[in-house]
């Protein structure tokens, strides 16, 4: 699966190094995060082979060249067909908006190739449903299929999972997450695809949900099996986007204006499959909140709390210590003892967003080469677009409870 580059041995080069030839379809926001992971991790870790940045493909070919460039891929398309023909391609990793990710997915997959996917996994659950059928099939052929679902990478993160599963809460009684943007607040700010039903499937909920869905199933060790849901468009039309946005918002055209259809804000609660009560907020119109994601786990035996603006950093309480002497207190999460943190800085000197996609990049490259079971896999991506489905079902039924099938 990973590709030999020769070297001339009569000149006393080292022996071939073993590649792993990545074509990325897509090159704004997640392209340049992703091609950030790939062009770093090899450079950080000890990778068993080495990823190479063969192809990047966009539509528009002086922008997706002018990304190549910047981001240093080898070569650029402008179809993702013929970005999954290439020779030099072993993983096809796929940094468009949802409408495209089944399609793509699925051909790179008959294909022959392994594929990292953006979440959330698909648009709709029969979506992904059959990109999860299609990453089974290639799975008895040795291919890999993964979802980015990037903070499980963050080494705060992995850590708490791993403290959870040793028994340090005990069991589970509360979930609580949030995932709180402002980008939008702004009536005027553009009609992005991300606003869009057709190009995105949904709107804060698939966009922040996601990620908070897919973080609560992972540090629970534990599916959500029914929610009750409430969601709100606060502005129903906004201008009209002019070129391409390359982060979040964009420049708009004060003219014409277009229909939003999607959930500015999403709310939710839910209960997990051991009785464990959880509740969710994901919002883009909550003001001064940047990019904040918090979590906190209660069980019978103490609690997590985790808070993306301080990634470095879990709090913990020992529930089990003297009430005198017990409380929560911090954990700095940048010993090389903890995930991730062998290969980088000394203690105390911490990492931040743009590493959780370096970690990606190692873990897909392992993976691969080692033969083991991916995660988040396929599958997981699909029980996270059957939770947003339940939700939306759920909303859509003045908040009747509405059970996730898993």
């Amino acid at each position: 699966m990973a590709r030999r580059e020769e070297t001339e041995q009569e000149t006393g080069a080292p022996p071939p190094t073993a590649t792993l030839g990545v074509g990325m379809v897509g090159y704004a926001f997640m392209g340049a995060a992703h091609s950030q992971g790939w062009r770093t991790a090899g450079h950080v870790f000890d990778m068993p082979v080495r990823p190479a940045l063969a192809a990047i493909c966009g539509r528009d070919r002086t922008s997706v060249e002018a990304a190549a460039a910047r981001h240093g891929w080898a070569a650029a398309e402008t179809d993702w067909r013929a970005l999954i023909a290439r020779d030099d391609v072993q993983l096809v990793d796929i940094c468009t908006p949802g409408d495209s990710h089944a399609e793509i997915a699925i051909a790179a997959l008959e294909a022959g190739k392994h594929v990292l996917c953006e979440k959330p996994l698909a648009n709709t659950v029969a979506e992904a449903e059959a990109m999860a059928e299609a990453a089974e099939r290639a799975a008895a052929r040795g291919q890999v299929a993964i979802v980015g679902f990037n903070y499980r990478k963050v080494p705060a993160l992995t850590h708490a999972r791993a403290m959870i599963e040793e028994g340090r809460l005990g069991r589970l009684r509360h979930v609580r997450a949030t995932y709180l943007q402002d980008w939008l607040v702004d009536p005027e700010s553009p009609l992005t695809w991300r606003l869009e039903r057709e190009r995105a499937g949904s709107g804060a909920l698939g966009d922040l949900g996601a990620h908070i869905v897919d973080l609560a199933q992972y540090l629970a060790g534990e599916p959500l099996v029914g929610v009750s849901a409430v969601s709100e468009t606060f502005v129903r039309e906004r201008p009209v986007l002019v070129g391409a946005a390359a982060g979040l918002p964009g420049s708009a055209d004060g003219a014409a204006r277009g229909a939003v259809t999607v959930d500015d804000a999403t709310l939710f609660t839910g209960r997990m499959a051991s009785g464990a009560l959880a509740s969710f907020e994901a919002t883009r119109m909550a003001a001064g909140r940047k990019n904040a994601l918090r979590l906190e786990i209660n069980g019978e035996l103490g609690s997590i709390a985790f808070d993306l603006e301080r990634l470095n950093e879990l709090s913990f309480h020992d529930h089990t210590e003297p009430a005198t002497s017990a409380g929560f207190r911090r954990i700095l999460v940048t010993e090389p003892q903890h995930p991730y943190l062998e290969a980088w800085w000394p203690p105390g000197h911490g990492l931040g967003y743009e590493h959780t996609f370096v970690h990606q990049a190692r873990d897909v490259v392992r993976t691969i080469v080692e033969g083991r079971a991916p995660v988040p896999s396929f599958a997981d991506g699909l029980q996270v677009q059957r939770v947003l489905a339940a939700v939306e079902e759920s909303a859509a039924k003045n908040s009747v409870h509405t059970p996730v099938p898993f």
